[in-house]
């Protein structure tokens, strides 16, 4: 897979809408692309899983995991003028509301428009309220109730862009572009799973936004020995504190946590500097709020770590990633598993 067909593959998971909850179209474009590698893929309990390589008693199960859901919003109500009530699903920012465009995924999907008042009108410059989030549905239809019900699933209505230097923006690139990284590392081993000092299972997991919750199932139904779950992570912008971001185009960000396996960061850490591979530490002073929390503790436990993809403006329409930073996340996962020789 080359880098045109790596931001390609991003550009298609990115733009399925797959909000917490209401993964079924994102979860069979994943199925679709991991079955290129593996005839084991199967959705179970809104989890993509794909098995690799035999498994033994005398080899390590690896668990490799990128969620597939993505935030949104959820129809809560329908007021008589035909302006639709809505809350939000996962951790979303509702400065960035105000005339968003958005797709309401009813019986037919119908474009729309988060309300706004215009600046002359307004008294001040308030967050909205999560009570006053209302959508026009531009549809200009009358029997709006009929195609939009109550519980339907919002997405924004943001299709991914290239930018220059091989960056791109859009909504849903997380956890998409780690997704795109796993798929990355999969082909870079083609043919040669059976010869692997580990075995392992691909896990496009449900519902992280929400709790990590298809996380926590299906690991319980694996059992890894190790887990790496391949996230996001913040990419400084402007403003932010350094030494909680990384930086886009520097790598992947290697996680260190108490929560995760210090031996397991490490490797990732001597291989990276062994080979001069760009990388970036990001320290987490408690659990890391990603996947690897569940994978930890999950029934007879795992040991984990997080690696993690820098992505600026995080759970918003405009989220930006460099595709190098995909890249050298799926090389370290591909040695990783080629290596074998974790302390």
């Amino acid at each position: 897979m080359d880098r045109k067909e790596l931001a390609e593959l991003i550009i298609k998971l990115a733009d399925c809408s797959g909000v917490s909850g209401c993964e079924s179209d994102t979860a069979l474009v994943c199925l679709e692309e991991i079955q290129k590698y593996s005839d084991s893929a199967i959705i179970k309990n809104g989890n993509v899983i794909a098995h690799f390589g035999k498994r033994t008693d005398n080899k390590p199960h690896v668990l490799i995991d990128a969620h597939l859901d993505r935030v949104g919003l959820i129809v809560t109500g329908i007021t008589p003028e035909g302006f639709i009530k809505a809350d939000c699903i996962g951790g979303l920012d509702r400065r960035i509301f105000p005339a968003q465009r958005v797709i309401i995924h009813g019986k037919e999907d119908i474009s729309g428009v988060i309300c706004t008042i215009p600046p002359h009108l307004k008294k001040d410059s308030a967050v909205l309220d999560k009570d006053r989030i209302f959508i026009d549905p531009i549809s200009g239809r009358d029997d709006i109730s009929e195609i939009i019900s109550l519980g339907d699933f919002i997405s924004f209505d943001s299709p991914c862009t290239e930018l220059l230097n091989g960056r791109i923006c859009g909504a849903g690139l997380d956890d998409r572009c780690g997704i795109a990284a796993v798929i990355k590392a999969v082909d870079c081993l083609s043919g040669c799973y059976d010869n692997l000092p580990y075995s392992f299972t691909v896990m496009f997991s449900a519902q992280e936004e929400l709790g990590e919750r298809g996380a926590c199932i299906g690991a319980f139904d694996i059992e890894p020995d190790i887990s790496i779950a391949v996230d996001v992570s913040f990419a400084l912008c402007g403003g932010e504190n350094p030494r909680k971001c990384g930086e886009l185009s520097k790598g992947c960000m290697i996680g260190i946590a108490p929560s995760l396996d210090r031996g397991l960061s490490k490797w990732f850490i001597e291989h990276s500097k062994e080979y001069d591979i760009p990388y970036q530490i990001e320290v987490m002073n408690g659990t890391t709020g990603t996947d690897a929390d569940r994978f930890s503790v999950n029934k007879g436990g795992s040991r984990a770590v997080t690696l993690s993809i820098p992505l600026r403006y995080m759970h918003t329409p405009a989220e930006v990633i460099d595709l190098s930073d995909c890249e050298l996340t799926a090389r370290l996962i591909a040695d990783f598993l080629k290596a074998g020789d974790v302390k």
